[in-house]
């Protein structure tokens, strides 16, 4: 199997976050420069069928272009630390906790990202409107997090999981406009205390 990364991209930093997580290193990595278009290449598109990163490419040729769709299909090959769900309950809480953090979190930030960056001007028409109204709706999004995390030292389980892990990736992507989790948020700053602590923290930017 082949991964196709990019360091600038938030969603590769998920995949590299999971692999980490899981201690998987027999995977064949490729660095795309997504900032010389690498990734709207004929040869990329005719091998991914979409100019997005992460991709991994299966022996057989298929190709997995979605982060979360990616990291199942890894815990079927390396089911353990389990990452989404011991048994049917666990995996709809995780599942849910993990979609809870994708749109009403972790999204918005990368479009704070995406719309506020100055080095992201070359790619994409800037809206600074987007990225002001994206970064308030995730620190609305973070309060709900806040209650959940007084309940849990993690989001979804007594344990780490991909919601932690779309969770931390977001936040730690928007780093780059000097984003802050709000000081008042003590349960999210202790738990992203603890996340930045774990090996796979090192596999972010």
């Amino acid at each position: 199997m082949k991964l196709y990364d990019s360091r600038l991209a938030p969603n590769p930093r998920r995949v590299r976050w999971f692999l980490a997580e899981k201690g998987i290193e027999d995977l064949g990595i490729v660095q795309v420069d997504l900032m010389a278009g690498a990734h709207k290449t004929e040869e990329y598109l005719a091998e991914v069928g979409m100019p997005n990163t992460p991709a991994l490419i299966l022996d057989d040729g298929t190709a997995l272009t979605e982060s979360i769709a990616i990291c199942r299909y890894l815990e079927s090959l390396y089911p353990e630390p389990n990452m989404f769900g011991r048994d049917a309950r666990e995996a709809a809480v995780i599942e849910m906790w993990t979609r809870r953090a994708e749109l009403m979190a972790a999204m918005p930030l990368m479009q704070a990202v995406r719309h506020g960056h100055p080095a992201l001007a070359a790619l994409e028409t800037q809206v600074p409107e987007v990225a002001a109204n994206n970064r308030d709706m995730a620190v609305r999004a973070l309060t709900i997090f806040d209650s959940r995390l007084a309940q849990s030292p993690w989001i979804a389980a007594d344990r780490v999981t991909m919601a932690d892990g779309v969770l931390y990736s977001g936040i730690e992507f928007a780093r780059m406009v000097r984003f802050k989790v709000p000081e008042d948020m003590v349960h999210v700053t202790r738990w992203l205390a603890a996340m930045r602590d774990r090996p796979s923290a090192k596999a972010g930017g």
